[in-house]
């Protein structure tokens, strides 16, 4: 019993102390753990200790209660009794000014961090939650903040969206000290009270727990989501700055499946169908046609009453034919072209001098245009039409906001392959680094990028420096150059590179950890490493990593394998003086860049003005295998002019004088034509230059051949001159080389219709040469052949005419070619197996090309356009190897939009109140999708940064109270005062005049440690604003495209990029533009495929309705010729597939010319068959290749062949693919079916022949020598 009341004694001891413990950790709650600033910071110089305080919470003085009522609202009622005074209110609003700034676009974000520090700084339950653990004297030099997991998790989750719009990252890159991705919401808050992010001047120790730990309980106050407004009257969070506020992330549409029918290519299995469907309707048709001959029994009248033969007899009247009405038309028209060019040939050959000199002074006169000669290098000129969008949105961008600025930039990378581990002195994982980021390295290129700093050009009698044309942001205040380089990131200096805090044992913190903290935070002006040292470029902007840094692994920048430098320089849109100098230190960049070595570097690089110059280089290399070419050509043409018939008279028979002369004809019509257009102001372009004289060549000498060879195989008649037979001779030619010339010369002013500068300007200097060629070959030519024959008959050499020969006996033979064609050749593939063989093969090849012209690649690969030897080409595969962000993307909004208004305001911005559907909210959706819609990041949005810059809660807008000029916040000064009232209404966005009166104030401040907002640097061109600074007119919005390698790439950025834009003018019914520099390059191709369809087209139907009308109106004939070149041209796209050359203005070119050779090819030998007198088409056929053919093939396709070859030896890639490969297969296709098919089809569906025109030819032959050719 005894032991009882003892017992009992000692429980409620236990429960006194538990009560009395309780009742102390109560009463220790209502204490603070610091009051006031003591001294000053040891770790950060310019901060101040907090005094230790452990008494009760005391009332705030008067002078405190709008500070109070700014930042921690929620404290702002009775006495204010708190743990901090009016000094920790003002330290606490100065280190939160950047916080503010990049997070208060979303409220509940801001509301949440700024709760964070207000219950740190100022709650008067301060002990519950916080532990002082290290004091010196009156110091608080270290706390213990326990803080709710989830109130953390929270505040975190509320601002892991907020975007930064001027830098276009997410506002933790900034904020957290590493990239946002890796940041959370343990490491950010560990990250704001680390004492080495230059703003916390003491520890502050974050615990996070949910529960109570060691008698504390977490902070775990009330937390706002980003998609719910505060109690205050802020809006949620929009959509660019809160995914949850976004709905579904949106699913790009499927990509279309390619066509197919039982799992193969549909156009493949269709054109096979179709082609053994057509093989076994032809070959039954052959098959019954043959069955048939064999069983008819010809009467012994058949060859009588055969009405296909012309000269059939069983006519009631011999002097009449039974002739239709377009015959005898036909026919009269004929005749008329016979006669003019009979009397004309004849004039010619008897008026030498007067039209040789006639035809040498109209030369001249048109040749003298070419003093005015213009010729355009500019690609923009070359590829852009001035009409198009792309050309009028770039001459928009340009007059508002400056052309788009020039570049010089070197790719580096190193040969050596020594990576190497970085382990963190605090811990952490290792991180590997590559080669190219090796210190010594960086040195090695610090040493570069300085000397090409230091480059001095000359320029008209002065230096020019780097500094004089490159584009400094912040000029005047800063005149440093924009040079996007990693060693940005070190200021550029070799003393900040070999930075590095440690002692004789450990390196705590070195370029390594420097260069970590950069890639994440590049706009940090005060990195968090124990170096203190600035991310923030000497030109006053953040340099990003993807631009600076190529060839690493997701966002892994440390293992990168190669440097970029960007030197972006100022581009002028009418001042050639400034321009001159961008050029000439662009120029001596270029010799610097050619005679640098380093063996530890590999440098691809490239200025501006590198592509220019080397297509002029390019062309001027060229020249000599041109003229090699045509000199192959030149020598060929002289000598097969002539028909030799004895080694005696090998120099009487020549004709290389003649052939001389015909070539400089030929390069006569093209220098008049090109002096023509100069005379008009037309440009020439190296496409005019490089194709027009071989195209002119082609045709020129075809018709000079014929001519020729038409003479050499004629016989004179008896009492007939000299002038008569040439004459005669004209009239029965000439009607052929008309027909051709002008059918060409139709297609090709046709042509000029393009909207592609490259193909109007071919087309117009290419349809003008030949119709002057025409002209010359009818008028010049024929009196030099005159004169020729005269020196022949008169038996003098050719070249030394003076000199004349004995008398020989000249024996009339025909040429071995002509004989070839006419015994051997034409006989051959008119025998009735071979022709269906012919029309086999030939309709299988047209199948196949059909089935391919959908696969053929559209674009131009820049790489091409270069010389085989250009230091270009390795910045080209350097691009593609290693760059991994594409072109910059302007979203400009045109003049006309009120930006004074809320409701202009919403179409526009991103953050809270603005549309779901602004243009800022739809290119940040269209960046969500980015392989898609190519955009990659999020825009720039001047609009957004404004409102962030003007709130009154910043120090960035302030004003002089006694000037009302700008205050900047670093300024300390007492007469600077905020720009806006601490009011709701002060809070809330600026409208009417207060839009315009702040505008150009951010416009014109510079970004600083206090003010990271400032648009001085980021905007100060994207913004166009009206004289006085009235309102706003143009303003644009940036972004990037994503990695755009080869031309598919850019012409599909293009074109999502533009529909992108009309989407967003829809939805704010006001004219908004997508721009980038390449867009006026590739806009051609977005419609290459109509203008092909379209050019192609109309150039057939110039050829159709002109050989119709000089082919006497006949239709058929029109249609064959046609039919044909339409599968020459069909067959050139098989050939452009299979040879890897794809679509674009520089190939369409070459199309259209085919479509001019190809008329070459077939209409001399359509109109022979349709002049001749053969009883069959089989017969007509053969005589019209045996005499034509042998033509046409000495003319174009050996002419040609030779000088062809020799553009495979070219160093231009452009050259190679669309010169020697298109060319060689324009001859070789217009020969195959000019010689070979064309004379079969008119074998099986030829025109029947003209009885007018036999009857005509009869009556003008009776009783000469030719009534017995006309009848055998």
């Amino acid at each position: 019993m005894g032991l009882l009341p003892e017992r009992s004694n000692l429980c409620v001891l236990f429960l006194i102390v538990i009560l009395s413990e309780g009742h102390f950790r109560w009463v220790e709650a209502q204490h603070c753990v610091w009051y006031g600033e003591c001294g000053e910071s040891e770790k950060v110089p310019g901060k101040k200790y907090n005094c230790n305080y452990t008494g009760p919470p005391l009332p705030l003085k008067p002078e405190g209660y709008d500070l109070l009522k700014e930042l921690c609202p929620g404290y702002d009622y009775g006495n204010r009794s708190l743990c901090c005074n009016v000094d920790q209110l003002q330290t606490l609003k100065g280190s939160l000014q950047l916080p503010l700034q990049f997070l208060s676009r979303c409220p509940a974000c801001f509301f949440n961090l700024m709760n964070l520090f207000c219950e740190l700084t100022c709650s008067p339950h301060q002990s519950q939650f916080m532990n002082g653990t290290k004091f010196n004297e009156s110091n608080v030099l270290e706390v213990q903040y326990y803080i709710g997991q989830t109130f953390s998790n929270a505040m975190y989750n509320a601002c892991k969206d907020v975007q930064a719009p001027s830098s276009n990252v997410k506002a933790l890159s900034l904020l957290c000290g590493r990239e946002a991705k890796d940041c959370n919401a343990t490491n950010w808050i560990q990250y704001m009270f680390d004492i080495n992010n230059g703003q916390t001047p003491f520890p502050i120790i974050p615990i996070f727990s949910d529960i109570p730990v060691t008698g504390y309980t977490p902070m775990n106050n009330k937390t706002y989501d980003c998609t719910e407004g505060l109690e205050d009257g802020s809006g949620p969070c929009s959509c660019q700055d809160c995914s949850k506020a976004c709905g579904p992330k949106p699913v790009p549409p499927p990509l279309h499946p390619p066509w197919t029918i039982l799992g193969m290519d549909a156009m493949t299995v269709i054109m096979w169908i179709s082609y053994m469907a057509f093989l076994l309707i032809f070959i039954g048709a052959v098959l019954a046609a043959w069955c048939y001959r064999k069983r008819t029994i010809m009467s012994e009248y058949g060859p009588i009453l055969d009405s296909n033969n012309p000269l059939s007899l069983n006519s009631d009247d011999p002097d009449h034919v039974n002739a239709s009405c377009c015959e005898t038309l036909g026919e009269r028209f004929e005749n008329a072209l016979r006669l003019l060019f009979t009397s004309w040939g004849s004039f010619c050959v008897r008026r030498p001098s007067l039209v040789i000199l006639g035809s040498l002074i109209l030369v001249v006169a048109s040749s003298g245009g070419l003093v005015f000669m213009r010729i355009t290098t500019d690609p923009v000129e070359l590829w852009s039409s001035p009409s198009s969008q792309a050309r009028q949105e770039k001459d928009y961008f340009d007059s508002h906001f400056g052309p788009f600025f020039r570049t010089a930039q070197l790719i580096i990378t190193t040969p050596l392959h020594d990576t190497f581990i970085y382990s963190p002195y605090f811990g952490g994982s290792d991180v590997p680094f590559g080669a190219i980021l090796n210190k010594d390295i960086l040195h090695q290129v610090l040493d570069l990028q300085l000397a090409i700093e230091g480059l001095v050009a000359p320029y008209e009698g002065k230096n020019v420096t780097l500094k004089d044309i490159c584009l400094s942001p912040l000029a005047p205040y800063n005149d440093n150059c924009t040079i996007l380089s990693v060693l940005n990131y070190f200021q550029n200096s070799h003393a900040v590179l070999d930075h590095s805090i440690g002692d004789d044992f450990f390196v705590y913190a070195d370029f390594h950890s420097h260069f970590l903290y950069c890639v994440s935070a590049p706009a940090s002006l005060n990195d968090t490493t124990l170096l203190h040292d600035p991310c923030l470029g000497t030109f006053g902007g953040p340099v990003f990593p993807w631009l600076a840094l190529g060839g690493y692994d997701d966002t892994n920048y440390n293992n990168a394998t190669a440097l970029v430098i960007t030197f972006p320089l100022n581009n002028y849109l009418n001042d050639s003086v400034r321009l001159g100098k961008a050029l000439a230190w662009e120029k001596e960049f270029i010799r610097f860049m050619k005679n640098f070595k380093n063996p530890n570097l590999t440098i691809a690089f490239n200025s501006e003005r590198s592509v220019e110059d080397e297509l002029n280089r390019e062309s001027n290399s060229d020249i000599s295998t041109i003229v090699i070419s045509y000199a192959i050509m030149f020598i060929y043409i002289s000598l097969a002019l002539g028909h030799i018939h004895s080694f005696r008279r090998v120099m009487v028979d020549s004709k290389i004088s003649l052939g001389i002369a015909g070539i400089l004809i030929v390069l006569s019509s093209v220098a008049a034509s090109l002096g023509i257009f100069s005379y008009v102001g037309i440009p020439l372009t190296l496409i005019v230059i490089e194709v027009i004289p071989f195209l002119v060549l082609a045709v020129g000498v075809d018709n000079i051949f014929i001519i020729v060879q038409t003479y050499q195989r004629d016989e004179r008649m008896p009492h007939e001159e000299l002038d008569q037979q040439i004459g005669r001779i004209l009239g029965d030619v000439a009607p052929s080389i008309f027909l051709s010339s002008f059918s060409e010369t139709v297609a090709f002013f046709l042509g000029a219709l393009s909207n592609m500068p490259a193909v109007r300007t071919f087309s117009l200097f290419a349809g003008l040469a030949v119709f002057i060629d025409f002209l010359l070959q009818i008028s010049c030519f024929v009196s030099l052949l005159g004169l020729d024959a005269r020196r022949q008959e008169g038996n003098r050499p050719d070249i030394i005419c003076c000199v004349k020969l004995p008398e020989g006996q000249e024996m009339k033979t025909d040429g071995f070619l002509f004989r070839f064609f006419k015994k051997v050749y034409a006989p051959f593939i008119l025998k009735e197996w071979v022709r269906p063989i012919i029309v086999a093969v030939f309709v299988g090849i047209l199948s196949f090309s059909i089935a391919v012209v959908n696969k053929v690649e559209i674009g131009l690969d820049q790489k091409l356009s270069m010389p085989d030897d250009s230091y270009v080409l390795e910045y080209f595969k350097n691009i593609s190897k290693y760059l991994h962000t594409g072109a910059p993307v302007y979203f400009v909004v045109e003049d006309g939009l009120n930006y004074s208004t809320l409701e202009g305001q919403n179409l526009v911005c991103g953050g809270v109140g603005c549309n779901n559907d602004s243009l800022v909210q739809q290119v940040y959706t269209a960046s969500l999708i980015s392989n898609y819609t190519t955009i990659a990041y999020t825009p720039s949005s001047w609009l957004d940064d404004y409102f962030d810059w003007v709130k009154p809660q910043s120090t960035c807008c302030r004003y002089y109270n006694s000037t009302g000029t700008f205050c900047n916040a670093s300024v300390v000064n007492s007469s600077c005062v905020h720009c806006r009232p601490m009011t709701p209404s002060g809070k809330q966005r600026p409208v009417g005049d207060d839009f315009m009166q702040f505008l150009p104030m951010f416009l014109s401040d510079n970004p600083n440690i206090k003010c990271g907002k400032g648009g001085h640097a980021a905007y100060a061109t994207a913004v166009d604003l009206y004289p006085n600074n009235t309102g706003v007119g143009a303003t644009y919005f940036m972004t990037y495209h994503t990695i755009l390698q080869e031309s598919p790439d850019f012409i599909d950025a293009l074109k999502m990029a533009r529909i992108l834009a009309d989407n967003i003018s829809q939805s704010m019914d006001h004219k908004v533009f997508a721009y980038s520099v390449f867009y006026v390059f590739y806009e051609q191709y977005l419609t290459i495929v109509y203008d092909t369809a379209l050019n192609l087209s109309m150039s057939l139907a110039a050829i159709f309705v002109v050989t119709t009308v000089l082919l006497g109106f006949e239709l058929w004939s029109a249609v064959v010729v046609s039919i044909t070149i339409a599968m020459i041209l069909v067959n050139m796209f098989g050939v452009m597939w299979l040879w890897d050359i794809s679509l674009n203005a520089v190939s369409l070119v070459n199309l259209v010319m085919s479509c001019g050779i190809s008329v070459e090819f077939c209409s001399h030998i359509v109109r022979a068959f349709s002049i001749s007198m053969k009883k069959d088409r089989v017969e007509r056929a053969e005589e019209a290749l045996a005499h034509m053919g042998s033509s046409v093939f000495s003319g174009i396709t050996l002419t040609k062949f030779g000088g062809i070859l020799i553009l495979a030896l070219s160093k231009s890639q452009i050259f190679q693919v669309f010169y020697f490969r298109m060319f060689l297969a324009i001859v070789l296709l217009g020969a195959t079916h000019g010689l070979i098919f064309l004379p079969v089809l008119l074998s099986y569906i030829g025109p029947s022949v003209n009885r007018a025109k036999v009857f005509a030819a009869k009556q003008r032959y009776a009783g000469t020598e030719r009534e017995r050719l006309l009848n055998y």
